[in-house]
């Protein structure tokens, strides 16, 4: 689970280096997060997570409060949150999560983007089984940071499984245990560098570096929307 999820977080990070791009998304989903359970973080564990996404990526505080603004503001757009799934190139599985205010506009990008690659956007639930969806939590190694008691002290609130990489020690739970891993994770005072709910593929695909030179040039034109949030593979 965890080198598929860092693949992901590397391939991601690699597309979306550009800030123009980056901002409005972490800006969108505070904007999203602040409208839906109000503007004070302490009490808004949702918005509490966006913020602390974007600060991760080094959003400049300005472009968060000003996100959190525009919740108030009578002209915000409303934003619906819509899923889409799909096939790519050499059958790779591509499910997308998106926040738009103009469905019709988005649902005839996304079906472009996967119509010019040869692959096609299929029913909603096709590949959900396909995915596990699943809490993920990074926290920056270090020597305070004791992995092994760290995954007892979180098995009450829903840690499945501890990952610990060069850089980060990454706890997963179901996603019905994000809200308990995040109060449980706080109450020890453990620093999150980044959390977020992430679809985890049932059967990890390996792929060719040919082929995923392919494939990552249609992610890369899916992630480039700014109605996409989040993109998930089966690439292992």
């Amino acid at each position: 689970m965890g080198r598929a999820f860092e693949y992901r977080r590397a391939s991601k990070e690699k597309r979306w280096d550009k800030m123009s791009k980056l901002f409005p998304k972490l800006g969108k989903a505070i904007t999203m997060a602040a409208k839906e359970g109000g503007g004070d973080p302490d009490m808004n564990g949702k918005l509490r997570t966006a913020i602390q996404n974007a600060k991760a990526q080094n959003m400049p505080k300005d472009n968060i409060d000003n996100a959190i603004k525009r919740a108030t503001q009578k002209d915000m757009a409303n934003f619906s949150e819509i899923n889409y799934e799909g096939k790519g190139p050499h059958g790779v599985l591509i499910f997308v999560e998106c926040a738009t205010d103009n469905p019709t506009r988005t649902v005839a990008n996304v079906k472009s983007y996967f119509n010019k690659s040869g692959g096609q956007v299929v029913p909603n639930g096709q590949l959900e089984f396909m995915f596990n969806r699943k809490s993920v939590f990074e926290i920056v190694k270090s020597d305070a940071i004791d992995p092994e008691e760290l995954e007892l002290e979180l098995i009450d609130a829903g840690c499945e499984e501890i990952e610990v990489t060069d850089e980060h020690v990454i706890v997963y739970g179901d996603f019905t245990s994000f809200g308990t891993l995040a109060k449980a994770l706080e109450d020890l005072n453990v620093e999150v560098q980044k959390s977020s709910l992430q679809r985890i593929p049932t059967s990890p695909v390996e792929f060719s570096e040919e082929e995923l030179v392919s494939i990552e040039k249609l992610l890369d034109k899916i992630e480039d929307d700014d109605d996409i949030q989040q993109v998930f593979t089966n690439i292992a």
